[in-house]
Formats: structure tokens, C-alpha cells, sequence
């Protein structure tokens, strides 16, 4: 392995390249884009530029995408933020070269005028908070047998209330934060070999932040600890006020603490029932509520973390909108005029965390100490984790958000049960459930309180989907997908290069931007010594020496790789999900097999279109706990038309033009409500009136191609789903033992153990399917399908089967459901 990395580890002209990341010297002379697909289709995308990333939602924010933008911000490019020279400073000359790190801290704009004045009082003041406190005065009263409320019994809430609020509170200090600056650069260029931004995207968000004057929320994706200095540091270096950081109470330790608020951190619990008797703590809401209400009346910047916590599989997490809610009911009460929403993709080569493995094998996380960061950060000196990308969306009006949502009709959530229990127990849609639903959704609103709950998970989740949409792609991601998926078995390095150049263009012409640039050879060299751990090297004697890459077969490898390969699923995911139907339909059509082999196999069956987007639509909202597949503005049938014309316009897919005929619907075929209902919604009510999808769009039936370039990309798709779908198979064979009521953490434990012996026995096929996120995952899926039911005794939460999967045909129904999708 030393050999191999020989050559880059010594390289200045590599570590120059990373510092000037718009030196792509590459693009004009290597080969086609992936080879297996349609070259005419792709002629003249060598030479096409990086595709702009960040821009908001036009269907929702029509007038934020229209502000900030203008035609030359894209061409600002790419810029290193620990990257400074003299030319980053106002001074020349030798001495202005030699303390240039020390000048630019200096000379950017941070003083105490920026930040809050008198929150503590201001908030203490607050008639929500008085009321809280009064509340609590008298449960206080009530408890020591007292009869209404004793001057001394409010005395005491006021000062819990002040405890509770001084322990939360940020404190920012403006030097302190140029001297994080100067120490954070200076770390930084020791561990990373560059942090990216664009600079017309930092160019979008200061213009907002010097002219609209009005407060802003950033809400990144959570990758790692760094992510709240990095968002820090950025802004530092680019003039704009630090936010205030909602930090989770886990950080709230001695020495540690200090720093956080010092540098903006505002501690919040992560739960909010934290009281003795398990009841509602309403003081403490209040306080967090009229802290933040107070922030944003100052015109304070915000950073909240929707996920609450980092992602241990390198997707996103689902959201959570608590502190959400609280920016969007300050606005509907009009304490604000507006508020700039800013999501923010957070990219990395390698995490520092290095991985989550031990929290993936089944360990408790590890409470965060003083020592322990300490640790953290000395072998962080020791070690290179390559380079971070962080883009910066541009910012949109909540208000124009909010106004534009009222003035859509938004559907009554649609349960997992509801959706598909019919396809998985039936084999067929019921066509009376779906259109009862949608007749009673289209003739009465929701509820206030429904309708604000909807409008804040549509809010997250919007945010977060783009988010993590413009998150840049980095080498790493591309190598493990590879090797996990296209060359499990080994691929010689020479392959490995000409397939990562070839991925690397077909995720750029799918409009996602990538966090290297510079030769292929180089950057695949550097993504192999980052994954060092991960990956066997050997040297084949039949290829003129040359090396041979595979992934290592050891279970904390492949959750490694597995970790980072998720940086690129939802670049895929709506062709994979197309592919996994694929298969589960020919498999639907098999009568005879045998027959079916001498036509050609699986695929000379022919298949329609409507009943493909119908299959992917069902999967995409079985495995909704798992990967987002549009904005909750779009149609799941339009992500799903546009991933089959993308795939026949590679030419994976064609259409079967002389079967179209003899292939139409028979009268005994039951027909298909034009509509599921949200969020398996399939076309929307414009859409029905548009020609491409309306009465004038006819069914058609495709085929795929035989082709073995094009059997190669289609079978990488289908790979791309089995681990997760081999997770929920193994979960789906698993509640066959579930015979009594069992606590749900013994349930999860039980059932993480099965899989993870699965895997090192060797029966599964991919041991990245253990993970305990999958696992987790597969358990809330089942409750809310309705397999598993919950039952609380004792303060316990207990699992059993539901009614409805007691008949073992019924469990065996889910199974087949779920095999039918999987490449076995």
C-alpha cells in the first residue's frame, strides 16, 4: 500500500492543485461517461462546466430565486477559506507574507455592536415566560400544601427560571472569535488539504445579510462535530456576524461549555420531557421559545441542526422541527417581519470521527468528555482527512414560503399502513381506499393544527432535502460506491481510475456538483490512502504488476465504506428504485419459466410504463425512513417519469414498439386511481392538466436492453438498494420468532444480533446490511406499516405482531413483497 501511495504522498504539484480547486486540468481528454450508457446522448459533456448548486425552490420561493442572483455568480468559482496569503490582507511586503494568518483575523469586521443586548432580562420580561413562572409558582404552592402563591414560592421560579436561562444562553465574544479564527486556520491547513465554498454562493449570502435586514437561519446537514466551526469560520472570514448555535445539552461540560457560548452556542436538551414526573416542562419551553423569539427580534443570526444529531450513515436523518416551529410561530405572530432561511451542504472526504463503526456494531455512544475531545484533536494533528466542501444554498423569504403554502391545497399525511398494506396482503391497490381518501382530502381542509404541523414537516423536510441535494460529492463517496457496488470482487487500479472518471461525469450531468477537481489517477490514489483502512491492495503478477483494488471483507470495513457510498445515494436512488421494480415486475409476470428463458429471459418481457412508476412508487414509500426522493413540491410520478426517460435515453431502456397492440389492458385488468394520496402522490393536479401527463399521455411498454454495457449499469443500480432491502428481508424473516410481547430495545438488540450473524457466517450477501441504523430503521418501519404494534406496561415499551401478520401467511406475504425488489 506504501508503494501504491507513494507517488502523491510526496507531491507538491498535488497539494497545489487542491489549493487552486478551478485548475480542472482533466476534463477535455479522458474517455466518454460511462460507457455502459448512450454516447450520443452525452455528446459534448466533457467539456460542460461545474453545474451551479444551491439555488432555491422556484415553485415554492418565486421571488427569493429571482433576488440575490445574477447571471455572473456562477462564474465566480471556487475558493480555499484556509488558503491566505498577503493578497487576502491589506498589507504587502515580506512581513505582511509572514503574518498574513495574523492580519487577516485581524482585519475582519467583528465587534460587540453585532450581537445581543439584554436578552436575559428581555426574555425574563416576556408575558409567556411571566406566565410559565406563575404557573410553576403555584404546581410549587400546590405541592407544599400552600393555597394560592407565596411571594416565596415565585421568588424561587423566577431564579429556576434565570438558572435554567443563563445555562442556555450564548455569550458571544467578538475577540474570542478572532482568535478562534486565527487558531482554526491555522489547525485547519494541518489536517485538511482544503475547505471549499463558492464564492458566489458566500457572495448571495452577504449580500443578504448586509441588505435585507432582516435575521437569518442557517440549517446545515450534520455530518460531523466541525460543522458548527466550520460554519463559524467561514462567515468570520467572509465578514458576516457569527450565528447563534442551538448545540445540543451533551456538550454542556465544564471549560467546554464556555468556549461554545463564547463562540455563539446556545445550549438546548435534547429531549424536552426532562422532569422527575415525566410531565411537560413548561418553563423550560418557554424560555426556549421566548429565548429564540428574542434572538430573532435582534436581527441575531441562527445555525439549527434539524437532524438534532449526527448522521451515523452518511445520509441524512429525519428531521426534527422543534426549533423550527419556534422560528416559524415567532413569524406568524408578527414579533418579525421576515426571516431568511439559508440550508447548508456540508460535504467531507473523511470525517474526523474517523467512522461510527462501534455505534454501528451496537455500542452506546460515548458520552462527550473534556478528555476525550483533547484526545480527539491530538490524533487529529497526526492525520490527514483530505478535503471539505460546504455550500451555501441561497437564501429564501419564510414568509413568501409560508404565503405560498396557504395557498396550496396540502393533503392529510397519508400512514405507511394505509398506503400499502393493500399491495403487500392483497397483491393488488385498493381502489375504494385510495379514492375514499382523496374524495374526503379534496372536500375538507385540515384542521389548524394539522395543517401548521403538516406545513412545518413540509418545511424540514424541504430544507433538508436541498441541503443535502447541494452537497457537493467527494472522492471517497465515488470509490466506496464503486467498490462496494461495481467491483466488489476485486478491480484492477487502471479499471478503478477509467470508472472513476466516469462516474465522476455522470454525477455532474445529473446537476451535482463534486468536491475535487485535478488528474483522476491523482484523486483516486488520495480517495485509496483515506480509505486505507477499508481496502485490500494486492499485486496481480498476470497485469504487468499492476495493482489490484477490493474492498476488505471485514464487517467494520464494509460499514465504513458503506458510510461513505451513502454520500452519493440520492444521486441514484430514483433509477435504482426504477431498476429494483423492474425486477420485482418481470418477477410479477413469470408463469412459465422455462418459456421465459427460450424468449430471452427476464428482460424480453415486456413492461409498462404506468404500472412501473405505480411499483416505484410503493417502493419509494416503503423505504421512506430511508432516503428522501423529491421535495415535498413534487410528484413522486414526475421523479419517476423523468428517471425512465433518463434511462431510455441511455439506452438501458427502449421501447417495445411492436408489442404495444397485443399488450393493452384487458377488461378484467382493475383499474388504477389516477392519483395516490400524498405522500405517494404520483401526479398532481396541474400535472393532469398538462398534455405530456394528462388524458393525451398513453401507456406504453419497455424493455430492457440486453446489452452487456448496459446489463453492467443496470445491475449497479439494483446493487445500490440490495443492502438496505436485505436489511428488511432479514427483519421480515425475524418477526416469524416474535411469539410474546418484547421490549422494544430487546426487540432491536435481538434483531441487530441476527442480522450481524447473518453477516458473518457469510449467509447475507451484503454485510453493510447490519448496520444499527438499518436496523433501527427497519423497526420503525414495521410499526408504522403495521406489522409490529407497541404496547406500554410499566413505562415500558413493549413489540408485538399485529393482528393482521398473526396468520403466518400474512408474514410470508410481507417477505415476498419485499424479495420481489431484491437482486438475490
Amino acid at each position: 500500500m506504501d508503494g501504491l501511495l507513494l507517488q502523491v504522498n510526496n507531491g507538491e504539484q498535488w497539494c497545489n492543485r487542491w489549493k487552486h480547486p478551478n485548475d480542472d486540468s482533466e476534463r477535455s481528454t479522458s474517455p466518454s461517461v460511462l460507457r455502459c450508457l448512450s454516447s450520443t446522448w452525452k455528446e459534448g459533456l466533457l467539456n460542460r462546466k461545474r453545474p451551479f448548486v444551491g439555488r432555491c425552490c422556484h415553485t415554492c420561493t418565486p421571488q427569493s430565486w429571482e433576488k440575490l442572483f445574477n447571471p455572473s455568480i456562477p462564474s465566480l468559482g471556487l475558493r480555499n477559506v484556509i488558503y491566505i496569503n498577503e493578497t487576502h490582507t491589506r498589507q504587502r511586503g515580506w512581513l505582511a507574507r509572514r503574518l498574513s494568518y495574523l492580519l487577516f483575523v485581524l482585519e475582519r469586521d467583528v465587534h460587540r455592536d453585532m450581537f445581543t443586548r439584554n436578552v436575559v432580562d428581555n426574555v425574563l420580561n416576556k408575558e409567556g415566560v411571566e406566565s410559565a413562572i406563575a404557573q410553576v409558582a403555584a404546581d410549587l404552592s400546590a405541592s407544599a400544601g400552600e393555597l394560592g402563591q407565596q411571594p416565596k414560592t415565585v421568588s424561587k421560579a423566577k431564579q429556576k427560571a434565570r438558572t435554567l436561562l443563563q445555562k442556555m444562553a450564548a455569550n458571544i465574544s467578538p475577540a474570542f472569535i478572532r482568535l478562534t479564527g486565527w487558531v482554526l486556520l491555522r489547525l485547519f491547513n494541518g489536517f485538511f488539504w482544503s475547505i471549499q465554498i463558492h464564492k458566489g454562493q458566500l457572495e448571495m449570502v452577504k449580500k443578504a445579510a448586509t441588505e435585507e435586514n432582516v435575521p437569518m437561519v442557517f440549517l446545515p446537514v450534520h455530518k460531523s462535530h466541525i460543522d458548527y466551526l466550520l460554519i463559524t469560520l467561514i462567515l468570520f472570514c467572509h465578514n458576516i456576524k457569527a450565528p447563534h448555535i442551538a448545540a445540543g445539552n451533551n456538550l454542556s461540560i465544564p471549560i467546554l461549555s464556555t468556549l461554545i457560548r463564547k463562540l455563539g452556542g446556545f445550549f438546548i436538551r435534547r429531549k424536552m420531557e426532562e422532569t422527575g414526573d415525566g410531565k411537560k416542562d413548561i418553563l423550560y419551553r418557554s424560555l426556549l421559545h421566548a429565548y429564540t423569539e428574542e434572538l430573532l427580534r435582534q436581527k441575531q443570526f441562527l445555525e439549527v441542526y434539524l437532524e438534532g444529531t449526527r448522521s451515523r450513515s452518511g445520509k441524512p436523518s429525519p428531521a426534527r422541527a422543534g426549533m423550527l416551529s419556534i422560528v416559524v410561530d415567532t413569524l406568524c405572530t408578527g414579533a418579525i417581519a421576515d426571516v431568511l432561511v439559508v440550508p447548508v451542504g456540508i460535504s467531507y472526504d473523511r470525517i474526523i470521527e474517523g467512522n461510527y463503526n462501534s455505534e454501528q456494531l451496537g455500542k452506546p455512544k460515548k458520552n462527550e468528555s473534556l478528555w476525550g475531545i483533547a484526545c480527539g484533536v491530538f490524533r487529529m494533528l497526526r492525520k490527514n482527512y483530505g478535503c471539505v466542501r460546504v455550500d451555501f444554498n441561497q437564501p429564501f423569504s419564510l414568509k413568501e414560503y409560508l404565503d405560498s403554502q396557504r395557498n396550496r391545497h396540502i393533503p392529510q399525511p397519508v400512514s405507511l399502513e394505509h398506503a400499502l398494506m393493500p399491495t403487500i396482503i392483497s397483491a393488488q391497490p385498493d381502489v375504494q381506499l385510495f379514492e375514499g381518501q382523496e374524495d374526503g382530502q379534496q372536500n375538507g381542509e385540515l384542521p389548524d393544527d394539522i395543517f401548521r404541523r403538516q406545513l412545518i414537516n413540509n418545511l424540514a423536510k424541504h430544507v433538508l432535502f436541498t441541503a443535502n441535494k447541494s452537497s457537493a460529492i467527494m472522492s471517497t463517496h465515488i470509490i466506496a460506491c464503486l467498490l462496494l457496488y461495481r467491483h466488489r470482487q476485486g478491480v484492477a487500479l487502471s479499471k478503478l481510475v477509467e470508472d472513476f472518471f466516469n462516474m465522476k461525469e455522470e454525477i455532474l450531468s445529473r446537476d451535482f456538483d463534486l468536491g475535487f477537481s485535478g488528474n483522476s489517477e491523482d484523486v483516486v490514489m488520495r480517495a485509496l490512502h483515506l480509505l486505507e483502512n477499508c481496502i485490500n491492495v494486492t499485486s496481480s503478477s498476470n497485469r504487468n504488476g499492476e495493482f489490484t483494488i477490493s474492498p476488505s471483507q471485514t464487517v467494520p470495513a464494509l460499514f465504513e465504506l458503506n458510510f461513505y457510498s451513502n454520500g452519493l445515494f440520492h444521486v441514484f436512488i430514483s433509477d435504482a428504485i426504477i431498476a429494483c421494480s423492474i425486477l420485482s415486475l418481470q418477477r410479477e409476470m413469470v408463469l412459465d419459466w422455462e418459456q421465459v428463458q427460450q424468449q430471452g429471459g427476464l428482460n424480453s418481457l415486456p413492461l409498462s410504463q404506468e404500472k412501473l412508476i405505480r411499483k416505484a412508487a410503493g417502493l419509494s414509500h416503503f423505504l421512506i425512513n430511508e432516503v428522501a426522493i423529491a421535495p415535498p413540491c413534487q410528484t413522486i410520478y414526475q421523479v419517476f417519469h423523468d428517471a425512465v426517460t433518463r434511462l431510455l435515453q441511455y439506452g438501458v431502456l427502449y421501447i417495445a414498439e411492436e408489442d404495444q397492440e397485443e399488450l393493452s389492458l384487458s377488461p378484467t385488468d382493475e383499474p388504477w386511481p389516477k392519483k395516490f394520496p400524498e405522500p405517494v402522490s404520483w401526479r398532481s393536479d396541474e400535472e393532469d392538466e398538462d398534455s405530456d401527463f394528462g388524458e393525451e399521455q398513453r401507456d406504453r411498454y419497455l424493455k430492457v436492453s440486453l446489452s452487456a454495457e448496459h446489463q453492467e449499469f443496470f445491475v449497479f443500480l439494483q446493487h445500490q438498494l440490495s443492502p438496505v432491502l436485505e436489511a428488511y428481508s432479514g427483519a421480515a424473516i425475524f418477526i416469524h420468532s416474535l411469539s410474546q410481547p418484547m421490549p422494544e430495545s430487546e426487540y432491536t438488540s435481538r434483531l441487530f444480533k441476527y442480522l450481524l450473524t447473518r453477516t458473518e457466517r457469510g449467509i447475507a450477501a451484503y454485510g453493510e446490511s447490519a448496520t444499527h441504523y438499518l436496523v433501527k430503521n427497519t423497526v420503525k418501519t414495521f410499526k408504522e406499516l403495521g406489522v409490529l404494534t407497541e404496547r406500554r406496561e410499566n413505562g415500558i415499551t413493549a413489540l408485538e405482531l399485529s393482528n393482521t401478520f398473526l396468520p403466518q401467511s400474512n408474514r410470508n406475504k410481507l417477505l415476498h413483497y419485499i424479495l420481489g425488489f431484491t437482486l438475490l
